[in-house]
């Protein structure tokens, strides 16, 4: 019996249209929602049929597009995504009818004059799973990829092609033949579908590129490859004399140098290579050699620091080695730390040229961002670093006009304060208990947000909603704000409005006429209050409601206030002038060591003034 089609909180959500916290919230909340049938307790699923009916008694179901009932159904029947798009590719092509007879009409009826337009809304949903994104080349890079390669109306080789993502994006750029080989059978079959699907020239075959090579006498105008990382069983014993290694034999600790000579193998004079690699490639003691040789030969073009996060595994920041095969060796290589940019942005970054002979010392090193000139690392000009020194020197000065009035020494000791709780306040009234804010489904807010981050460090609201607010709180002048989670117990008044309050952060709004801010919060600050609102012995979350505050008359509370006031604008102040000594400080230096600054520039009083 074939099996009903189940889905996860996450296609739930994207059924009715609303975030995973909804779906959540709606389990708890109504005990008609539908049980699990599967999966586990972190990540249940449940019958797609239920889940459809109580949505739509609900009045929360939208109109489901066939597509998604489709391949939900194929997921459930087939077992495995990538066994459910071949099969259903199998029968749009006319090759194999499907074997789940309840969903051919279904599948027939999808696209039934253009077998490859339903195959692609398939395919998108089947891309779109997690397991899938975790493994595939993200279209931004792909692209970024092709770009590079120059693949426009030129053959095209992937040796680790996978489902063939950066063979489409191949296609988007232009190639006209498309080739491509892995050891995943299961993959590969997908990319010889969908490249028959739309009547595209070339060949996908299964198999080891490195010990199996399918295409050996090929060459092509540009390979591209996202290269499986660290293989330590790849073949070294067995290919110890093959004619791909013309640059050197690959240590067995170095099989992404065997991957960049393979491709090299396969580019026809002038093609360019674009293979997505580890940051190790380029540094590694073992692969120095075959570097070097690489230099010489200028079959290195150019080396692309990527930003952590561009493809998996995302905590790495990898390189592109793009790769060339000429006749006229360049005498330089062009470098781009491109680590701090996002994607779209690297085609427009210039980096900076290397002469190979100064790339050629004993340890071969080509990351960009240790080969990066004092001068391009900093865009230090004299006009930046007298900026960087005015503002300083404007904070400096107003320090002394800041330093708060020195307070007396009371003879005799002192007699300590009555005092009053937080929580007492809040009952009688002096002051609300706002906060702190969740996330919820919707669209969020355009306003600028003041994140705990921006109050722990003493900075304007600098953050912007990814998701709404509950509820969403307008903050006010003298409203006090105080991170829920923190290292210090941090509290701060509000000088200004327009901008909403943030995720993990309790407000206090102080009644005027009864209770001072400035003075609350200077109390608040103490270290018996830090102490006292602390959750447990070690707890960095603080219990407002527990503070003790001095009960003393409102014009008190404000001479107080007013002494609080002043410290907090003299520390504000501080931290200021800290900050810009630490940046005019490293704008002078990188300035003097990259060549852009002389000494006469930084001492010259009257450029200064």
């Amino acid at each position: 019996m074939q099996q009903r089609a189940r889905v996860t909180a996450a296609d739930i959500a994207r059924l009715a249209g609303v975030g995973r916290a909804a779906v959540s919230n709606w389990r708890k909340r109504y005990d008609t929602f539908p049980p699990p049938v599967g999966g586990t307790a972190a990540s249940p699923q449940f019958d797609l049929d239920d889940i459809e009916r109580w949505l739509a008694d609900q009045g929360k179901l939208p109109a489901v597009a066939d597509e998604d009932r489709l391949w939900r159904s194929l997921l459930a029947a087939a077992g495995d995504p990538a066994e459910a798009l071949a099969v259903a590719g199998d029968h749009l092509l006319g090759r194999k009818q499907l074997p789940y007879e309840d969903l051919r009409a279904l599948l027939d009826a999808l696209a039934p004059n253009e077998p490859s337009a339903a195959l692609e809304a398939l395919w998108t949903r089947f891309a779109d799973l997690p397991g899938q994104r975790a493994v595939t080349t993200p279209d931004a890079l792909a692209d970024l990829m092709v770009s590079l390669a120059a693949v426009r109306n030129g053959t095209v080789l992937d040796p680790a092609c996978g489902t063939g993502r950066l063979l489409r994006a191949a296609v988007r750029s232009g190639a006209t033949t498309l080739y491509g080989q892995d050891v995943d059978g299961a993959a590969t079959r997908l990319a010889s579908l969908w490249l028959t699907a739309n009547n595209l020239d070339g060949e996908i075959r299964t198999g080891d590129s490195l010990r199996h090579d399918a295409f050996p006498d090929l060459t092509v105008d540009a390979v591209v490859g996202n290269l499986p990382f660290g293989l330590t069983n790849w073949g070294h014993e067995d290919l110890g004399y093959d004619r791909r290694w013309e640059f050197g034999v690959p240590p067995r600790t170095e099989p992404e140098l065997a991957w960049v000579q393979h491709a090299l193998a396969h580019l026809g004079p002038g093609g360019r290579a674009v293979l997505l690699m580890p940051p190790s490639a380029a540094s590694r003691r073992a692969g120095r050699r075959i570097r070097a040789e690489l230099l010489r030969r200028g079959a290195v073009q150019s080396i692309i620091a990527l930003p952590p996060g561009a493809a998996a595994p995302h905590a790495v920041g990898l390189h592109l080695w793009v790769l060339s095969r000429v006749s006229d060796p360049a005498p330089e290589v062009r470098l781009i730390d491109a680590s701090a940019l996002e994607i779209d942005a690297i085609l427009d970054e210039v980096g900076y040229s290397v002469p190979v002979v100064d790339l050629l010392d004993e340890e071969v090193d080509l990351s960009p961002g240790r080969r990066a000139p004092a001068a391009v690392t900093t865009g230090a000009t004299f006009a930046d670093v007298l900026e960087s020194h005015n503002q300083l020197r404007a904070v400096v000065e107003s320090l002394q006009q800041l330093v708060p009035s020195a307070m007396t020494d009371v003879e005799g000791g002192s007699t300590p304060l009555p005092t009053v709780s937080v929580g007492d306040l809040l009952r009688a009234g002096s002051v609300q208990l706002l906060g702190p804010v969740r996330p919820t489904p919707g669209d969020p807010s355009t306003q600028r947000v003041w994140t705990a981050p921006d109050i722990l460090v003493g900075r304007p609201p600098t953050g912007s909603a990814d998701t709404a607010l509950s509820p969403e709180i307008t903050v006010q002048p003298g409203d006090i704000a105080v991170p829920v989670l923190a290292d210090a117990l941090t509290a701060r008044v509000v000088v200004e409005n327009g901008f909403l309050l943030g995720r993990g952060v309790q407000l206090l709004r102080c009644d005027p006429q009864l209770l001072d801010p400035w003075f609350l919060a200077g109390y608040l600050r103490t270290s018996a209050n830090e102490r006292q609102a602390s959750r447990g012995s070690g707890s960095n979350r603080f219990d407002l409601r527990r503070a003790q505050v001095p009960r003393i008359p409102l014009a008190e509370q404000r001479q107080h206030g007013e002494i609080f006031r002043q410290m907090h604008q003299f520390d504000d102040a501080v931290r200021k002038a800290a900050e810009l000594s630490n940046d005019f400080t490293r704008k002078a230096v990188d300035g003097l060591a990259g060549g852009l600054l002389g000494l006469g520039e930084c001492i010259d009083e009257s450029s200064i003034r």
